[in-house]
């Protein structure tokens, strides 16, 4: 299984519009961050988890050259804003995309894409095919996927497991039953926004906290702010199986 990090950003990217800080102004390529998303390569499978603002580019620029379906955490538009481009991939294979969400992210989608659900078939626009997923495990073409389920403030958005892999984005908190879920995971892909503490986001000491009650192998930190700070100076606090993750890094299992 390869797994590539499409975007290690928050929901403003990195540089932030009209910031002059050190991390924005940041010539390391590893500061430059789009919105979160991975690309999950498995079993002759490809699935992307979210498609933010910034879904086209990192399509490019990971050299996508199929996709079987599309996972949803959760409505936000940074999670979702991209999903028109998915339509590149119906006009390669000749079918809609799965879409994997929950009811009330069909909902959003829905209100954001109406012009899909319209009936007006008018041309050009993505074909979709929605499918319902709630906490309970689930399966894509052979592929086991059991949903975590945390709160971005009083926000539930789900993260996913996959084989030995757990990706959460947008969490605050994770209640001690979704906890055990990830237990055993040997990789951990987890958000940590900055050091500095926030309503709807682990902070960086909250994300280690995290991990080290887990205890992965690995663990990949993501969803990014610039105030976390330069990534090499960052990366140099961690413990030794700790990383920040970057755009564009990509990871075996």
């Amino acid at each position: 299984m390869k797994i590539t990090f499409l975007g290690t950003g928050t929901s403003q990217g990195v540089p932030v519009i009209a910031c002059n800080c050190k991390v924005c102004k940041s010539t390391d390529p590893r500061n430059k961050r789009t919105r979160a998303s991975i690309k999950i390569e498995i079993k002759d499978k490809t699935f992307v988890i979210d498609t933010g603002p910034d879904f086209r580019y990192q399509m490019l620029k990971s050299n996508t050259q199929k996709l079987d379906a599309v996972l949803f955490t959760h409505e936000h538009k940074d999670h979702i804003a991209g999903l028109d481009d998915v339509r590149a991939f119906n006009y390669q294979t000749g079918l809609p995309m799965d879409i994997y969400a929950t009811q009330r992210v069909q909902e959003a989608i829905k209100r954001d894409f109406y012009y899909v659900f319209s009936g007006e078939g008018y041309p050009g626009i993505p074909e979709l095919k929605l499918h319902t997923i709630s906490n309970q495990p689930f399966s894509i073409n052979g592929i086991h996927f059991i949903p975590i389920e945390v709160l971005h403030y009083k926000l539930p958005v789900l993260g996913f497991r996959f084989e030995d892999v757990t990706y959460i984005t947008d969490a605050k908190k994770i209640p001690k039953n979704e906890i055990e879920k990830i237990k055993g995971s040997k990789i951990l892909i987890l958000n940590a926004l900055r050091k500095e503490k926030h309503i709807s986001h682990l902070t960086l000491s909250e994300a280690l906290d995290l991990a080290e009650e887990i205890k992965p192998e690995k663990t990949y930190l993501t969803h990014i702010s610039h105030l976390m700070g330069m990534h090499n100076e960052v990366e140099k606090e961690l413990p030794e199986n700790i990383f920040l993750s970057f755009d564009n890094l990509e990871i075996n299992t």
